[in-house]
């Protein structure tokens, strides 16, 4: 598996709108920590956030909205929240 900015960001907007659990998330991350090849021009900083991600089930470092925002800003994308009826 290739993973890219766009496959990282992909990952992390498929959790925060509830289509991958955060446990899911850790299991992908440290999967790719494992079996992944990183894409050259980008691999400290995705090895960074995907790192990052596969920590999110620990307690000290959990997975918040501005932990989200922040990381998807670091791969060159915008975070925004719509409300919508129900």
């Amino acid at each position: 598996m290739k993973v890219t900015r766009q496959v990282v960001a992909r990952k992390l907007a498929a959790h925060l709108h509830g289509r991958l659990s955060q446990s899911e998330l850790v299991d992908w991350a440290e999967r790719a920590m494992m079996d992944a090849e990183f894409a050259d021009e980008d691999i400290g900083q995705l090895a960074d956030i995907v790192g990052r991600l596969g920590l999110a089930d620990v307690a000290e470092f959990g997975l918040r909205w501005e932990d989200c925002k922040r990381l998807l800003r670091q791969l060159g994308y915008k975070a925004h929240v719509d409300v919508v009826a129900a």
